[in-house]
């Protein structure tokens, strides 16, 4: 292990760079001081972590152990202070890359927040919130972003003055965050923070901080999120009128069922209801389920057969769970069979020819991709892209289609980006792709 000095602390660095197994690194470590330094953080960490698990670790006094995680503390709003700065001139570098390369006015800048994404492990969508929180920190919030780097406070708080600040111009916003500094935001906890910034931010801009209100309600929406032990997470994004609306008739409705003798707890019959009433169902139980069974032919019937069921809209089921479904509800049932890594030849007939992937080959990519296929993204499908493009000679057939969300799909097109299949699927393996950054950097997509 080489020893030397960057940004005025020794490191070693190992003369040995291990490559990421999901992402291809394209610039050497060891060529730029600032990479070797964070490895040899990393290195270090991890170095801390196996004193810790190590049986000669009690030695250490519980008052140097609140030191310790004190700092790590800091570290990490640190480093998020550090990545703010590297993704907003990562941008301006691809903006002038796109600009050079004379893409089309209204596609600069599509692709940037993807790249992010990939080396940060989440969806594009994700983060592109983030650079926006990234610009307005740097640009718009230079006293919070300080408070940041020096440790003071974490990200999340960063990301609520952000937040609480969006609807304010640039000078009316720096304006805010000289009052919250001044307030003590470093002293604060997440919701004082928050608070501290709205109420500063609707002083500033009362007819804003209204007219934002109106805005929001545009975005009202209901998702659905997996909950662990076979739950999940139905949520409304309403205005708080309605919200309270629905709260208060369910709990209404709670209060007359248990005044009649209802056995059930507060809390069950409110989720039974909601069902209830969302469904037209006369009971939660009944629900219209299609269970996509990707198993052997005879899972469903055979009670010895762990495979997992895959629900529509969730994700997997215990092959246990589904069966009782099937077997106790009273709503309408469909049973899809589905063949899992068939070899031989595909899936299905069709003219190879066709311009989009339409019919039971469409079901059957978007049945085994299940949501977008873009690494960490997770969101629905919305198109079905040909992965050796069909203008570029690509077949439209089974192991040349992927599922994509539309924000993968069109950033795919950009230039410097590539797809291309590395498991076609039929051969016993799962699908596979890879795919290349315009820096050159590759992160592989397998098929659940």
């Amino acid at each position: 292990m080489g020893i030397r000095s960057v940004r005025g602390v020794t490191v070693g660095v190992a003369p040995e760079i291990v490559k990421d197994p999901v992402a291809d690194p394209v610039a050497d470590p060891v060529v730029d001081s600032l990479i070797g330094w964070l490895d040899a953080v990393l290195s270090g960490l991890a170095e801390g972590v196996g004193d810790c698990a190590s049986a000669e670790s009690g030695g250490v006094s519980d008052a140097t152990r609140i030191d310790r995680i004190a700092r790590l503390e800091k570290i990490k709003a640190a480093a998020a202070g550090l990545q703010v700065a590297e993704s907003l001139r990562f941008a301006q570098s691809q903006v002038e890359a796109q600009l050079a390369a004379d893409v089309h006015p209204d596609k600069i800048g599509r692709g940037i927040a993807d790249q992010l994404g990939l080396a940060c492990r989440m969806s594009g969508f994700a983060a592109a919130r983030q650079l926006e929180m990234a610009r307005a920190l740097w640009f718009d919030l230079p006293q919070t972003y300080r408070l940041l780097v020096d440790g003071e406070i974490s990200a999340y708080v960063a990301s609520l003055v952000v937040t609480e600040t969006r609807h304010l111009d640039a000078a009316t916003r720096r304006h805010v965050d000289q009052k919250i500094i001044a307030a003590g935001l470093a002293e604060m906890g997440s919701r004082g923070a928050a608070a501290c910034a709205r109420r500063h931010a609707y002083e500033a801009d009362p007819g804003g901080f209204m007219q934002r209100g109106r805005t929001e309600r545009k975005h009202r929406r209901v998702t659905l999120r997996p909950a662990p032990d076979t739950m999940s997470l139905l949520s409304g994004y309403l205005p708080v009128e309605q919200g309270v609306a629905c709260l208060k008739a369910l709990q209404d409705h709670t209060d007359t069922a248990k005044a009649s003798g209802d056995n059930r707890s507060r809390e069950q019959i409110m989720a039974d209801t909601l069902v209830e009433r969302l469904t037209g169902q006369a009971e939660a139980t009944d629900v219209n389920a299609e269970l996509q069974i990707v198993m052997d032919l005879d899972a469903l019937l055979d009670g010895n057969n762990g495979k997992a069921a895959e629900l529509a809209g969730y994700g997997p089921l215990p092959a246990n769970l589904a069966r009782n479904i099937l077997a106790t509800s009273k709503g309408r049932l469909w049973w899809r069979r589905l063949y899992a890594s068939p070899v031989g030849g595909p899936l299905i007939g069709g003219d190879p020819q066709r311009r989009k992937f339409d019919g039971y080959l469409r079901k059957l990519i978007m049945w085994r991709d299940r949501a977008c296929r873009d690494p960490y993204c997770e969101a629905p499908i919305r198109h079905l892209d040909h992965i050796h493009r069909y203008t570029d000679g690509g077949l439209t057939i089974y192991p040349n289609g992927r599922g994509a969300c539309e924000r993968g799909n069109y950033v795919k097109e950009m230039p410097g980006w590539k797809v291309e299949s590395i498991s076609s699927g039929l051969d016993g393996q799962h699908h596979t792709i890879k795919i290349t950054t315009p820096t050159g950097h590759s992160y592989c997509s397998r098929a659940p």
